[in-house]
């Protein structure tokens, strides 16, 4: 992959590659999951939620994909079928991998048929069609390369046949590896019965190797979601132009535009707008709102039918109640809104709390920090504020107040009161405006005696 990012830690819609096999795996109710890793595997552990189901399995040598399930063998309960996954092909769907229960074959492999099955292994076939094994990509003779159907890694082994078949694997080959692909020619050789299940899902059974391929994997995953949150009732405007990460559950009639990015967990009610270019992180937003255009959420909670943005940003701990509004250019943090308020325009609203049925002007911003402490600035119900207002906390508003525009407020506000706080206006008649220089050089400005000395 070329990065320092283990390569099953690498994220698809906001989750590494190994968590989407598991939660496939986990999707099938197995006895158990045994995950076979390398030693330094503490940052895979980190990565994926443990429900008590993991068995972690360490392989010290990487001697081969046979060698890898050898080390997983003696964990493995003998009564049951075996299913076996591959860590980097994370688009699998349960429903792919039903036919595989579906068959009474000891060995059942999932293949698929490539234009290009280049580096992938080969399904060998006698003249009767019966699959005969599997030959690796590197030691294919050149008539073996021509064969389209592939061996996508992935195995259902019948209950008990598995130790006996990895006894029996070599690694007399090129890379002098144990291939676990070895084990369908020697259940034929053995007269097992071997199943290949030709599968159609091209992009689900294909693995991801470097950069190129996991985009293209991201972006498989996210028209799949899409067209699943569609046929839900979610309308997405343009599918290709919309990423959902990790867990979001939608209302009826969301309508999400392009260029949204929604990172969950999130939950958006009924009726839900998301405009072209919005960033929603970790949010509810109630029924009937509306996030315009270019607008930042991240950990806010919305009520019913608010409106947010163009060009807003909502930080962590943001919480308003139905109806509220929030303008453009306005950051708000670590501040509750109440019903009906309203802050239009240019404004930073951070650790206050907001009655009902406020109305905070253009340029207002609540002076919340002073260099060491956050103080909070609290507004009651029904509170005007003028525009270009600071508001230094700690600072308390009573119902109804006003605050003239322009004020620097610094002390509390008692019910229905007027706060201004400002220099007085001094106004000088017949005041001559400067004028561009007439000649150059020179310091003589029309209208004007330079002070002496210039």
């Amino acid at each position: 992959m070329k990065t320092t990012t283990p390569k099953i830690l690498q994220p698809i819609a906001g989750s590494p590659m190994l968590a989407h096999v598991v939660a496939t795996a986990r999707a099938l109710s197995p006895q158990a999951i045994h995950l076979v890793v390398s030693e330094d595997y503490e940052p895979l552990k980190a990565a994926i939620e443990d429900k008590g189901d993991l068995n972690w399995v360490v392989q010290s040598e990487q001697l081969g994909t046979g060698h890898a399930v050898q080390q997983a063998a003696p964990h493995l309960d003998t009564s049951a079928a075996t299913l076996i996954l591959l860590a980097d092909v994370p688009l699998l769907a349960q429903e792919t991998l039903q036919p595989l229960f579906q068959t009474d074959a000891d060995v059942a492999v999932l293949t698929v048929n490539l234009e290009d099955p280049r580096g992938y292994g080969r399904i060998q076939r006698n003249a009767a069609g019966a699959i005969t094994g599997i030959v690796e990509d590197k030691d294919a003779t050149p008539e073996e390369r021509l064969i389209t159907e592939i061996n996508s890694g992935i195995f259902r082994v019948g209950a008990g046949r598995l130790p006996a078949l990895l006894e029996k694997l070599s690694n007399d080959n090129r890379q002098q590896e144990y291939y676990l692909t070895d084990i369908v020619g020697i259940a034929a050789e053995d007269g097992l019965g071997v199943a290949a299940v030709l599968t159609e899902a091209v992009e689900e059974v294909s693995g991801v190797n470097d950069l190129v391929q996991l985009a293209a994997a991201e972006r498989s995953f996210q028209r799949r979601q899409a067209e699943s949150l569609m046929r839900a009732g979610v309308r997405i405007i343009d599918p290709s132009r919309v990423d959902i990460r990790g867990l979001v559950n939608f209302g009826q009639d969301v309508v999400i535009d392009v260029n949204a990015v929604i990172e969950g967990p999130c939950a958006f009610g009924d009726g839900v707008v998301i405009e072209p270019g919005c960033v929603i992180r970790g949010s509810a937003i109630g029924a009937g709102s509306r996030i315009k255009a270019q607008s930042n959420l991240e950990g806010a909670t919305l009520g019913a039918a608010c409106q947010v943005g163009p060009f807003a940003r909502l930080r962590p701990g943001t919480r308003l109640a139905d109806a509220v509004a929030i303008g453009n250019f306005v950051e708000v943090k670590q501040t509750t809104m109440g019903e009906g308020s309203k802050a239009s325009h240019l404004s930073y609203l951070g650790d206050a709390t907001i009655g009902k049925q406020v109305n905070i002007g253009a340029g207002t911003i609540t002076c919340n920090y002073d260099g060491v402490n956050k103080w909070q600035t609290v507004l009651d119900d029904e509170v005007f504020v003028g525009s270009n207002t600071a508001l230094v906390a700690p600072v308390t508003v009573g119902k109804g107040a006003t605050i003239g525009a322009g004020s620097t407020i610094t002390g509390n506000l008692s019910e229905a009161a007027l706060g201004v706080a400002r220099g007085r206006q001094r106004n000088i008649e017949g005041w001559p405006r400067p004028e561009k220089l007439t000649e150059a050089p020179g310091l003589v400005i029309k209208g004007r005696t330079p002070p002496s000395g210039e």
